[in-house]
């Protein structure tokens, strides 16, 4: 079924099994012969179809199900019910053809080998994914053009910062040139420059090459500066798919009010403009002192979807503004 998407998802749900446990030392052998179970979704019905080419942030709050579905993309996990489809093919019955085509950053777990310089790392690569000595030196230029990579290649990955590390894996996800790269936080726990650096590595790589992103972050300065798309999931469910200003649009009538007071103090607002007069709420600060500047601005990425985890939205439906 040859098609533009490179990821069709169709009605995907996925069942996990749970076993009630008991308490105390008696409960616990009564466990090894109970069969008192409930089943958990953690996955409920999305469907969902992704353009090759895309970079498409998957976000939602901790538990929503974003592992659950990414592992499921990737092959590990077989849905419950529901149809998958990767690079045209069905990742939990095509393992081996699956991995072939794609390529993971998965948090704070590096695929390089910690005791060996990271160009042993690279070479091994080469071999597992049977890359051409053509195709690896390309990369390898591309690679020297877009990071200061030659400090790095001589260098044990356990003596590399964990930026430097971050960079070197998601170098290697890239490596074979798979259609698709899934990439979970991969700025986490990074200094402003070094995230700065990775987005437009990232970026630049899916401009150059036209690999599919699949982004998982709770970092919205990856989501502005990345994503084309976002999918939000929340309980299983997924609650929106379109770009990021159909959902601003959403919460149009929300500003953030920043009031400059003396001391050169800065006190910031966020107000929902339906049910509240921004005048009233500068006369309120007005009352107690001398306001010195006022700036109202749009809400940020950041502000709508913390809205959406804190149920601003109704969770049984689905955000407006989907195409």
């Amino acid at each position: 079924m040859k098609n533009d998407n490179a990821i069709i998802m169709k009605g995907i749900t996925k069942e996990f099994k749970v076993l009630n446990r008991h308490e105390g030392l008696k409960g616990s052998i009564m466990d090894l012969f109970s069969r008192d179970y409930r089943t958990v979704t953690a996955v409920d019905d999305i469907s969902v179809e992704i353009p090759a080419g895309q970079i498409v942030g998957y976000l939602g709050p901790n538990g929503a199900g974003k592992s659950t579905t990414i592992k499921m993309m990737t092959g590990v996990l077989e849905p419950t019910r529901g149809e998958i489809f990767v690079n045209d093919c069905v990742p939990y019955k095509n393992r081996a053809k699956n991995a072939e085509n794609i390529g993971v950053v998965f948090g704070q777990r590096s695929q390089l080998w910690w005791s060996l310089p990271l160009i042993e790392s690279f070479k091994l690569l080469k071999e597992i994914y049977l890359i051409s000595d053509d195709d690896y030196s390309e990369m390898m230029e591309l690679y020297e053009k877009l990071v200061d990579l030659k400090p790095l290649l001589h260098k044990t990955v356990r003596q590399m910062s964990l930026g430097q590390r971050t960079l070197s894996d998601i170098l290697a996800a890239f490596l074979h040139d798979p259609q698709i790269v899934f990439l979970d936080e991969p700025t986490i726990g990074l200094d402003v420059s070094m995230k700065a650096k990775i987005r437009e590595l990232i970026k630049e790589l899916n401009r150059r090459k036209k690999t599919t992103v699949i982004l998982t972050t709770h970092d919205m300065g990856d989501v502005d500066a990345l994503c084309e798309r976002i999918v939000i999931i929340d309980h299983g469910r997924m609650i929106y798919d379109n770009d990021m200003e159909h959902l601003k649009t959403y919460f149009g009538s929300y500003r953030t009010l920043k009031l400059r007071l003396p001391g050169d103090v800065w006190a910031e607002r966020l107000i929902d403009e339906s049910k509240t007069d921004v005048m009233s709420v500068i006369c309120e600060y007005q009352k107690k002192g001398k306001i010195l500047d006022i700036k109202l601005e749009e809400i940020t990425t950041e502000e709508v979807i913390k809205k959406i985890y804190e149920g601003e939205t109704d969770k049984n439906e689905k955000i407006s503004g989907t195409d």
